[in-house]
């Protein structure tokens, strides 16, 4: 049976068989993802504990060794890696391919809960999670700046306004906030002080907890009516520190501001951002395990007008570092390098065969199968990637020697 000979009879019906798939390759291309690599990304979970003022072992001890545990129990779990520095507790946790990574969130949750009960009591926040690679590098970075606000309203802005809003975004995993200033209360301790009026450094710290509590009041009853009471026992200002008692002796109240200096500080004074000169507020978008970059990007950037409207006058969101631009670069090499190696086939086929004819079969053959290539892998859920098109440049020899076969033939 002569595969070919249908065809050969119908020229008609042929050339439109033809542009027919020409035209749903060129649908498909339109319809295709743009990636660097092909998307086998382990769906990926990091769990962040802060625990201000432990050392290391007490963090490895009192919070990661907890965390694990129940973490461990988790089904389709890989791999499990953590790491234990002062103050921060960061466990990385990695599933099944097949996992979905919404489910596996849940799972997450549910094991942090589990393990509340043995984690310390004086934790600030909750551990808490994001559908992020800690290996990845941000696919976009953002500066906010102001020349008439100060940095504590930017970095309040970018906490409360523009990192809540990006986070929300279909991909982004986490919006980093670098380089702000956060106000706390600093209380810096006098050694000296402490040890002649003999107080530890943990009987300093339970006087200060307990004189910073905000509980229930309880309420009133009457016949008709009850009250609730209420009260704010919270210390906001670092002058309301000083009058803590911190412990008697010889029947006379020993002040906090005896032991020790209580300032107006900054959460943490060893991090800052600076762009052009200019200390200002940075913002890293990472994305979610197995989201496509291009597409997450451009949502992203679509967003940003309307934080910018948001905005106080004065303060300014700028992109400062964008990774489509180097894989769109690197894409478009890989396409140019297509047509070059498709337009030289060509090119020796003509010198060789020294026909016309056979040329023009073979220049036609060779972007109708390529271009038909797209409708197919858009049906099979692939990508345009470095990849798929390198695929397609080597490809683009054995089409050719298939003409090359059917010219002869026929």
């Amino acid at each position: 049976m002569n595969v070919s000979a249908p065809f050969i009879r119908r020229p008609v019906a042929t050339s439109l068989l033809a542009f027919a798939v020409l035209l749903f390759g060129v649908m498909g291309y339109l319809r295709l993802p743009v990636s660097p690599l092909p998307q086998v990304d382990f769906p990926t979970i990091q769990v962040t504990t802060q625990l201000p003022g432990a050392n290391p072992d007490t963090i490895a001890s009192l919070v990661t060794a907890s965390l694990e545990r129940q973490f461990g129990q988790i089904p389709s779990l890989t791999s499990m890696s953590s790491q234990s520095s002062f103050g921060l507790s960061q466990i990385t946790l990695q599933f099944d391919l097949d996992r979905d990574i919404d489910a596996a969130a849940q799972d997450v949750q549910a094991a942090i809960n589990a393990a509340a009960s043995t984690l310390p009591r004086n934790l600030p926040y909750p551990p808490v999670y994001a559908k992020v690679n800690p290996a990845d590098t941000p696919i976009l970075t953002l500066t906010l700046r102001s020349k008439t606000a100060t940095l504590r309203d930017l970095s309040d802005r970018a906490d409360t306004l523009i990192a809540p809003q990006l986070s929300q975004v279909s991909g982004v995993g986490r919006v980093s906030v670098q380089g702000g200033v956060r106000p706390a209360i600093r209380i810096q301790a006098d050694l000296a002080r402490l040890a002649a009026n003999r107080i530890g450094m943990e009987d300093l710290r339970l006087a200060i907890a307990s004189a910073n509590i905000a509980g229930a009041k309880g309420s009133l009853d009457g016949r008709r009516q009850s009250y609730t009471l209420d009260a704010n026992d919270q210390i906001l200002h670092a002058r309301q520190y000083k009058d803590i008692i911190v412990a008697w002796r010889n029947g006379a109240p020993v002040m906090l501001r005896d032991v020790a200096e209580v300032i107006d500080g900054l959460e943490n004074a060893r991090v800052g951002g600076w762009h052009d000169g200019e200390q200002t507020v940075v913002l890293d978008v990472l994305r979610q395990p197995g989201a496509n970059i291009i597409n997450t990007v451009e949502l992203v950037k679509n967003e940003l007008p309307q934080i910018q409207r948001a905005l106080p006058a004065g303060m300014s969101l700028e992109i400062v570092n964008d990774r489509t631009v180097t894989i769109r670069a690197s894409i478009f090499e890989v396409q140019l390098t297509l047509v070059i190696a498709a337009a030289l086939v060509v090119l020796v086929v003509l010198m060789f065969l020294r026909s016309w004819r056979a040329t023009v079969i073979a220049g036609v053959s060779l972007p109708l199968s390529i271009i038909a290539t797209f409708s197919t892998m858009w049906a099979a859920g692939f990508s345009l990637d470095n990849l798929s098109l390198m695929a397609l440049t080597i490809g683009t020899g054995f089409i050719v020697d298939d003409a090359i076969v059917m010219i002869e033939n026929i």
